[in-house]
């Protein structure tokens, strides 16, 4: 009898085990997050959409007055060998009325896909931000503020396109010697059209000692098989190179853009600016964007933008914002990315004040 009670505990002993094995190379994490932003947005004159011409001042609530309000879910599970599997599902939100806002339009049109990180990279498949507008993110030195940056005219161009690449697959490879490069290819071919929707974006990163300097290009083709409510298969081109240089609590920024939409404009964007940790609590950021259309150079504009950033906690923030813009010829650009996304010719000054908290 005693023999066998050891047995059953041995046998429950090694099941006990097998157990703990499998959670320390299956553990996985979800977690909850999300930005709360809103914000009031003041400009001199305001775009008629109807007749083009200036329909006057504007004082009004928006949402998003820095970034875009967002909610979502974060996954990660651990394989073992060093492999996780990692998902992200992330939708926009307006808080002004709680409907879906910003992105692509749908549900998690922000983001939603599912990844396979090695020591190798990491292969991602489904909707997701393209090299592209990670690359143009990270040589921007208001950080893709929704007002008054480079964000502005990545929209203002492109609208959602080379943003959100739907029915796609990337890999990104490790960092090597400061080295990473990404590559994305989008199947947005219908039956009998394979070339409709198609988009492929690729980029490179070197990063030594507070430097680093990008480069970036995208490709799509108009004609998506699931078109989203916001459009994001235009048929564009972009090429991007960037630099960044840190020194202390100060980050210097500048980047050439080119934005080609076929039969419409093309238009190169030359940007730069700073931003300075006066304290860890306070953040001073600005930036000029010069826009040049190369088929007729009379159309160009003039873009910068003062911004400050004070950190109530780590999760909470006040900021204020001000911006000014002159447009020559045809030339449009806004100053905010929400309410004030294209421009009248002349010159609009504007602001937003607000508040972000991030969970």
């Amino acid at each position: 009898m005693l023999q066998h009670r050891t047995r059953a505990q041995r046998i429950a002993g090694w099941a006990a085990g097998l157990l703990i094995c499998g959670s320390a190379h299956a553990q996985s994490h979800v977690t909850v997050f999300g930005i709360i932003d809103g914000g009031m947005l003041y400009t001199n004159k305001t775009l008629d959409a109807t007749t083009g011409s200036n329909a006057g001042k504007q004082f009004s609530m928006i949402d998003g007055g820095s970034s875009y309000s967002q909610f979502g879910l974060l996954g990660s599970e651990d394989l073992g060998g060093g492999l996780q599997a990692k998902f992200k599902l992330e939708s926009g939100i307006s808080i002004a009325n709680g409907a879906l806002a910003h992105c692509n339009g749908n549900l998690f049109g922000c983001e939603a896909w599912i990844a396979l990180d090695s020591r190798y990279g990491e292969v991602k498949t489904g909707l997701q931000f393209s090299p592209f507008f990670l690359a143009l993110y990270a040589s921007d030195p208001r950080n893709m503020s929704f007002f008054g940056s480079g964000g502005v005219n990545l929209v203002d161009n492109f609208l959602g396109t080379s943003i959100f690449s739907a029915s796609s697959i990337s890999y990104t490879s490790p960092e090597l010697w400061g080295l990473q490069t990404s590559l994305l290819y989008s199947f947005g071919g219908k039956p009998g059209d394979f070339r409709a929707g198609r988009q492929y974006s690729a980029s490179a990163k070197y990063e030594y000692a507070g430097f680093m300097i990008n480069a970036a290009i995208f490709d799509g083709n108009s004609g998506a098989a699931n078109p989203t409510p916001t459009p994001t298969s235009l048929a564009a081109e972009g090429r991007t190179l960037g630099a960044a240089f840190k020194f202390g609590a100060v980050t210097v920024k500048a980047s050439f853009v080119n934005y080609k939409v076929a039969g419409m404009f093309n238009n190169n964007v030359y940007g730069g600016g700073l931003s300075w940790y006066v304290t860890p609590a306070l953040d001073l950021d600005g930036g000029v964007w010069v826009t040049s259309d190369r088929n007729h150079t009379a159309n160009h504009s003039l873009l910068a933008a003062l911004g400050a950033s004070y950190f109530l906690s780590k999760r909470t923030t006040l900021y204020a914002q001000v911006a000014s813009v002159n447009n020559h010829g045809a030339m449009n650009t806004g100053l905010s990315v929400n309410g004030a996304l294209y421009g009248v010719s002349g010159t609009t000054v504007g602001a937003t004040v607000g508040i972000r908290h991030s969970f």
